[in-house]
């Protein structure tokens, strides 16, 4: 099989995956709809209820298709921040990048941002000045002549995302929290719907980080083999490097924007991904915006479904998920005596 039609069998396998994990969650929830019930407001049934037609249309297919885009967005960041630093164990709830794009929003809330389509933009732009920021301490304190070793970068990575999170704290607790509606409930994640118009905001985001990432994909494997060898293959490290780190601060700080910090995600789905598929870039990128968006589609589904009529935060679910696959890194790396 030529990698093209190996690229093209992954997509399309991926692609039905998340199609058939989307079409599921119509049918799960809270909300007493029975399938008949959703089968006609697909249809587009004249007899389907009016309950129906709400719950379905107006409350379950958008926290589908925003479930689906932030896990996308997640994992493709994780791509990137992977691949940038070649550390299997890096994202951006780990680099701290996830808490400084929370800071941001946060920050952004309190000049009165919503969820309008402009001000939408606005609070994506502090979003990624959070991002950028922390991104950008976390290497300055983590980079040695040596590059990225590990337990440095998850040390730094822990220190950011605690101060950023303290600030957090101390702006929840100096403002008046009317000014913050749902600030708590959204810091632990969460794809709840929202108005068509934020919605295409979201979804060009993650297109275009998703694009600025992907670009890059086959210079990505290049620099894999060490920078000076990608050098002489005619690879620009630092203009790959910016680019990288460009998109995925974009998508991390979109989807903190519209769905709160969501852990591991980016970790998860390209760990599994690469055991599964290899190590290539190029097959990676989309895999993981396909992956992601079932991964984080199934585990806001259990999310909404386990404690019913309450819910939980998607964030938790990630967290329970995400833990012990970082630990199992973490010992299997040190296991065989990585730096």
């Amino acid at each position: 099989m030529t990698p093209g039609a190996r690229l093209a069998a992954i997509v399309g396998a991926l692609g039905l995956v998340l199609g058939l994990a989307g079409t599921a969650a119509l049918f799960v929830g809270s909300a007493a709809v029975t399938p008949a019930s959703v089968l006609a407001v697909l249809a587009g049934s004249e007899r389907a209820e009016a309950v129906a037609v709400v719950v379905v249309l107006d409350l379950r297919l958008p926290r589908i298709i925003v479930a689906a885009l932030a896990g996308g967005a997640l994992a493709v960041a994780g791509v990137g921040f992977q691949a940038l630093t070649r550390n299997p164990l890096a994202e951006p709830s780990v680099l701290g990048v996830a808490s400084g794009a929370a800071f941001g929003v946060v920050t952004g809330q309190l000049f009165g941002l919503g969820l309008s389509v402009l001000e939408a933009i606005g609070l994506t732009a502090f979003a990624f000045a959070g991002a950028f920021v922390a991104g950008g301490a976390v290497y300055l304190i983590a980079s040695t002549a040596a590059g990225l070793p590990v337990h440095t970068l998850l040390l730094a990575g822990v220190i950011v995302g605690i101060f950023f999170s303290s600030a957090i704290t101390v702006l929840i607790s100096i403002v008046d929290t009317n000014r913050l509606g749902g600030v708590i409930h959204w810091l632990l994640g969460s794809v709840a719907p929202i108005p068509p118009g934020p919605l295409l905001v979201f979804a060009a985001l993650t297109a275009i980080g998703v694009a600025l990432i992907g670009s890059q994909a086959r210079r990505l494997n290049l620099l894999a083999l060490g920078e000076e060898a990608a050098l002489q293959l005619g690879v620009d490290a630092e203009a790959v490097k910016r680019r990288v780190f460009v998109g995925a601060a974009l998508l991390t700080a979109a989807v903190v924007a519209f769905a709160g910090p969501i852990g591991f995600v980016g970790l998860i789905v390209p760990h599994a991904l690469r055991m599964l598929l290899g190590p290539d870039n190029r097959v990676l990128v989309l895999a993981a915006l396909l992956g992601g968006g079932v991964f984080l589609l199934a585990a806001d589904t259990v999310a909404r479904s386990l404690v019913a009529p309450a819910e939980l935060s998607v964030g938790v679910i990630t967290s329970f998920c995400g833990a012990p696959v970082f630990v199992a890194l973490l010992r299997s790396r040190g296991a065989r005596g990585q730096a």
